[in-house]
């Protein structure tokens, strides 16, 4: 293990909810829950004024609705999560080309391996910066923790949490972790947890204590020594630029289910046409579609189909997807639908006719020049009639609209023919709110505005306009 704290691991403070706060003025301070809003639906980040109340994430939406019956529920925006995420990322390859991200708002840094940091001083210099420039390019906060390794750089982003920074100091690590319950170690979830509770153990001084024939008789050989060196601080796992992306896939949970032959099928080609976007958004393409089925007695099925090569194509994805189906029985209702893409690979614009070969024979193709694009227009707009119906849209709480005479707003809620707009950017003052009907032609659907403005840098004498920095 390393002799200086060069490992770094930031993470975003409440990210989702942290990004619609500072995009909201008026729910500034307030909480704000993010995540499913139907019956269903799980909280997928809360702010730390919800967290007041006991709201956690992947708690119940219907739980945490008890819990905090005055809070703001929102759907999330991740075009807009993405968008930060990426700035943070670039933010973070500066410091290093060892950056090993987790999640849209987590990851690992090694700050030796970019010459950023070499001893305590340089890394607290590093991460202090950061913590500064995430500030000043995103108008949002991380906490920062740094360390000889990764899982005691993670556990001291936790303990920085909000918005600090913390670093252990080498030598001082098992004394620190001493105390702490055995849950703060990687692999350590709750049916380890109880198991070595049970045999007596609920610290890592107690891990430690116990000794290596212990814990192999415990968890077994693998399980039981990477515990074991991982409460004496001993990780030599390194930071890892690049993870290989096993599978693209997406997946939504409806609020009541799903009986109808034909809007199951139309959810199939919808989910297939979003799993394709993120396939070509990651430049990947793959040889096997995965379909899965959740039904209304819980029961889950997944079903699979390789083609002779890989494919980005969202027609031969729609055709895979929809013969998957017809091998699945759905009478009793569905619950959730997903539909993933794996076997990749390096993403290349295949031959379409290539690919309807490669997708299987004897399949019925479109209608003589139809492109797949507009097939794709099509079944859109089937759905939405079906779904919304013909004079009718659907307005989801949190997100960006415009309207024409007022300008830029969100959705606070609709329902009953109406919808309800609350008018304000990232750099006004709390808007005003305003009611209309959900057919308005004056409003529609926007784009996220930036959280922060660009810095723009004064056009030289003669030039014709300034840059963005």
């Amino acid at each position: 293990m390393r002799t200086a704290p060069t490992i770094l691991h930031l993470d975003m403070d409440a990210f989702f909810a942290s990004a619609e706060q500072a995009s909201k003025p008026s729910l500034r301070g307030k909480a704000v829950i993010v995540g499913g809003l139907g019956p269903r639906g799980v909280v997928s980040t809360c702010s730390y004024e919800a967290r007041v109340f006991g709201v956690h994430s992947a708690m119940p939406m219907a739980q945490a609705r008890r819990l905090a019956p005055n809070a703001a529920y929102l759907v999330p925006r991740f075009g807009l999560y993405r968008q930060i995420s990426e700035q943070v990322m670039g933010l973070l390859r500066e410091l290093s080309p060892l950056v090993e991200p987790l999640s849209l708002d987590e990851a690992f840094v090694d700050l030796e391996a970019g010459e950023t940091a070499w001893d305590e001083a340089s890394a607290l210099l590093a991460g202090r910066k950061l913590r500064d420039d995430i500030r000043a390019v995103t108008g949002l906060t991380g906490s920062v923790g740094l360390a000889a390794c990764k899982m005691l750089a993670k556990i001291a982003s936790e303990q920085a949490k909000p918005d600090g920074l913390v670093l252990i100091e080498p030598g001082t690590e098992r004394a620190l972790l001493a105390p702490m319950s055995v849950r703060v170690l990687p692999g350590v979830g709750p049916a380890t947890g109880d198991h070595l509770r049970r045999g007596g153990i609920s610290t890592v001084g107690e891990i430690a204590e116990a000794g290596e024939d212990e814990l192999v008789r415990l968890l077994g050989k693998a399980h039981g020594l990477a515990l074991y060196a991982m409460a004496l601080a001993r990780d030599e796992r390194p930071v890892v630029a690049e993870r290989d992306t096993k599978s693209v896939s997406v997946e939504d949970t409806y609020d009541v289910d799903i009986h109808d032959r034909v809007r199951v099928r139309m959810e199939v080609q919808r989910l297939a046409d979003r799993c394709v976007q993120r396939l070509r958004g990651a430049h990947l393409s793959g040889r096997t579609i995965v379909l899965k089925v959740r039904r209304y007695d819980f029961s889950t099925l997944t079903r699979s189909e390789t083609l002779r090569g890989p494919t980005d194509d969202p027609g031969v994805v729609r055709e895979a997807a929809a013969r998957l189906l017809e091998a699945v029985d759905t009478t009793g209702g569905v619950r959730l639908l997903g539909v993933g893409v794996t076997g990749l690979a390096d993403y290349t614009q295949e031959d379409l006719f290539a690919q309807a070969q490669a997708a299987a024979a004897g399949v019925e193709e479109g209608a003589p020049g139809e492109r797949p694009e507009e097939a794709q227009a099509v079944a859109v707009a089937v759905e939405d009639s079906v779904v919304a119906g013909p004079a009718e849209r659907v307005w989801r709480a949190g997100h960006d609209v415009r309207h024409a005479e007022f300008g830029h707003g969100w959705v606070q809620g609709s329902g009953l023919g109406r919808v309800t707009v609350r008018f304000e950017t990232p750099d006004s003052v709390p808007g005003r709110v305003k009611t209309f009907r959900v057919d308005d032609p004056l409003l529609e659907l926007a784009e996220p505005l930036p959280l922060v403005e660009p810095v723009r840098v004064p056009a030289a004498p003669g030039e014709g306009g300034g840059g963005a920095l």
